[in-house]
């Protein structure tokens, strides 16, 4: 199916910046959505910013106005730019594509729903 390779977390003071790259890699046809999500230990994962192929973003409220999102169509990359990080932003944060992907099996597209293997993001002094 779709891959997608997470990268750039890591251990950043509070007030700090990290940038996340994710690469999705495969047969893929065409990507809709792009986003990153994030779980804290004993916490469910949550949606914390998605973009569209459009380029239309959604953000959690409790990021809004400190982490942007983008994507690179052409390189079917997604990035999430994190300022003014906070402790209880600290997670493991995961990289998540939906799209179409040409499955040779069945010689047509089919859909995916992919996730990476999560990047830790540890925000402390």
């Amino acid at each position: 199916q779709v891959q997608l390779a997470e990268s750039g977390g890591g251990l950043v003071q509070p007030g700090g910046a990290l940038r996340l790259s994710c690469a999705a890699s495969g047969r893929i046809v065409s990507i809709n959505a792009m986003g990153w999500y994030r779980q804290a230990p004993g916490k469910q994962r949550e949606l914390v910013a998605d973009v569209t192929d459009s380029g239309t973003t959604h953000y959690a409220d409790s990021v809004k106005g400190r982490f942007t999102i983008s994507r690179d169509n052409a390189k079917n990359m997604v990035y999430l730019d994190m300022n003014s990080l906070k402790p209880e932003d600290t997670a493991v944060y995961y990289c998540n594509a939906d799209g179409r992907y040409y499955n040779r099996r069945s010689r047509s597209p089919e859909r995916f729903v992919s996730w990476g293997q999560g990047t830790q993001v540890t925000v402390s002094s």
